[in-house]
């Protein structure tokens, strides 16, 4: 399953744009965050689903040399060296997710060139739902079918998550990767981020997920990400020296342990840390609790885990904090941020029966207090795909 109409769309733009239509055609799907906050890089666990919007990406072969890449949405194109390591400037900063992957894919023997691209998408932009990801990923997949090559679908994401660390600048995990490459239709993806492993978690059912978008922009790369990362790793260092076993990340410490020793340590650093090992109990609670049927329960850690982000990790912002408090007042499940965070959309765990009046509470309440949200449902969806 993938998104028709933004691959129609991709491919007739593309047609429009170059005068021949792709020969080389790839869909790959955002994804939500729906427990394991900023754990993917504390080598920890999370809970993601892929969602049912994504990125087309198309190639077709050019008689010019080099990579010239259209964006459908705004109508621009850039056109850049594919062996050249360095970022394009900064008004083509949407361009360098592209061209980071293409680049890294060439020390894994895959090196295109003269080649025409046109990607389009159906991710709001800043919503908080890994367009970023969804792009890296297709890209990867329709240059790899181009190119008549194949590689494992984790180096394919790490590739991605290397673009976006040189290329782009922001220093993210591999979460947003492997949800659009991993995806299952009406499955949760349990993914940990030390073995790399990955295995889908049937939802009830009667489980759908509501996306709110309060439109409050946001990007990783211009955020205290990377400065959330750094204080992590802060605590593991030192937690590492007042215990008997090795902590060399955030997944080392237990739950019991980091309540004993967490007032032992640089007190910035124990307080983003308390948020990052509370996470990763609740995912691996939440493994039970689903299997258990105990979806009114697994809600409540949906409800957590904003919290801790509220107040231990303070990457949430007052525009999704009023969308978590109305999905409570409305009967939500759980409700929470999804993603980085410091902006971007909320998720909110819903019986399918309940989504339109839910919904419809959730944003007459936002828009009471000021905002115009925007609402999705989210259908759990299969990961990355060759289309043509």
């Amino acid at each position: 399953m993938y998104d028709e109409k933004a691959v129609a769309g991709a491919m007739a733009i593309h047609t429009d744009t170059y005068g021949t239509d792709p020969t080389t055609v790839s869909y790959a799907p955002g994804r939500i965050e729906v427990l394991g906050n900023h754990t993917d890089y504390n080598e920890g666990t999370t809970f993601s689903c892929a969602i049912n919007m994504g990125h087309c990406f198309c190639i077709s072969a050019s008689d010019k040399p080099g990579v010239r890449l259209t964006a459908g949405d705004i109508g621009v194109t850039a056109e850049f060296d594919p062996a050249n390591a360095e970022p394009l400037e900064k008004k083509f900063q949407w361009a360098n997710y592209v061209k980071g992957v293409i680049y890294f894919l060439r020390s894994h023997g895959v090196e295109v060139d003269g080649i025409d691209c046109t990607f389009l998408g159906s991710i709001p932009m800043g919503a908080g739902l890994s367009s970023s990801a969804a792009l890296e990923v297709a890209t990867a997949y329709a240059v790899l079918k181009y190119a008549g090559k194949q590689i494992d679908k984790i180096e394919i994401a790490k590739i991605g998550q290397k673009a976006e660390h040189d290329f782009a600048g922001c220093s993210c995990g591999l979460l947003d990767q492997f949800s659009s490459i991993y995806g299952v239709h009406h499955c949760l993806i349990h993914s940990d981020f030390r073995t790399l492993e990955t295995y889908p978690v049937k939802l009830p059912d009667d489980a759908v997920f509501l996306m709110i978008n309060p439109h409050a922009k946001h990007a990783l790369a211009e955020s205290p990400y990377n400065a959330r990362r750094r204080s992590c790793e802060k605590a593991a260092a030192e937690l590492n020296a007042l215990v008997g076993y090795n902590v060399s990340a955030l997944r080392d410490i237990t739950f019991e342990d980091f309540e004993a020793l967490q007032g032992k340590i640089d007190p910035e650093a124990a307080q983003r840390a308390s948020h990052v090992v509370g996470e990763i109990h609740r995912v691996e609670e939440g493994v039970k609790l689903l299997a258990e049927g105990r979806l009114e329960a697994f809600g409540q850690f949906l409800y957590d885990s904003h919290e801790a982000s509220r107040i231990a990790f303070e990457n949430s912002c007052v525009e999704l904090d009023i969308v978590v408090e109305a999905a409570r007042e409305a009967g939500a499940l759980g409700a929470r941020l999804s993603g980085g965070g410091w902006g971007g959309s909320a998720v909110a765990l819903v019986h399918a029966a309940d989504a339109e009046m839910i919904c419809g509470k959730i944003i007459e309440t936002c828009q009471a207090k000021g905002l115009e949200p925007t609402a999705e449902t989210i259908i759990p969806s299969a990961g990355a795909i060759i289309v043509k």
